[in-house]
């Protein structure tokens, strides 16, 4: 997933699917808590790689399931888009990630997250330098 939508929310906590993502985000999909570089937003899977997440989770011993991690869990939402590509956020989940009205959803490889506009601003300023763009590009192997 890559790019970036500005969206907004509507009255009723609901948001479009950018047509760019739907049909690599499919027809249900998940939300939950996200963090970036310190940053909260919310962090959206896939049907088959919250599976694989789940699957993960629960092979591990029960000493290494952290209350962290088990908050993924327990505030994540299930999404299943109206024919329209709108879906609901619970309030938990847009206070977690300071989501007011104007959101940014932006693709992250594997993933898409959701932001709220002015902290994603706030978060590219910081990370948009070339420093921080050359480290990230090593990283991957560029």
């Amino acid at each position: 997933m890559i790019g970036k939508y500005p969206a907004k929310l509507d009255d009723k906590n609901r948001l479009f699917v950018p047509a760019k993502l739907r049909a690599e985000l499919g027809n249900d999909f998940y939300v939950t808590l996200g963090v970036n570089c310190g940053y909260r937003c919310l962090t959206v899977y896939t049907d088959p790689d919250w599976q694989t997440l789940s699957q993960n989770y629960n092979a591990l011993p029960i000493s290494q399931r952290s209350a962290a991690t088990s908050l993924i869990f327990m505030n994540a939402a299930e999404c299943n888009p109206d024919k329209q590509y709108r879906f609901s956020l619970n309030q938990f989940l847009l206070d977690y990630a300071g989501i007011n009205r104007e959101v940014m959803i932006v693709g992250r490889a594997g993933q898409a997250e959701i932001w709220d506009a002015e902290e994603f601003a706030r978060f590219e300023e910081e990370n948009l330098t070339p420093e921080k763009l050359l480290a990230s590009l090593e990283a991957i192997g560029l």
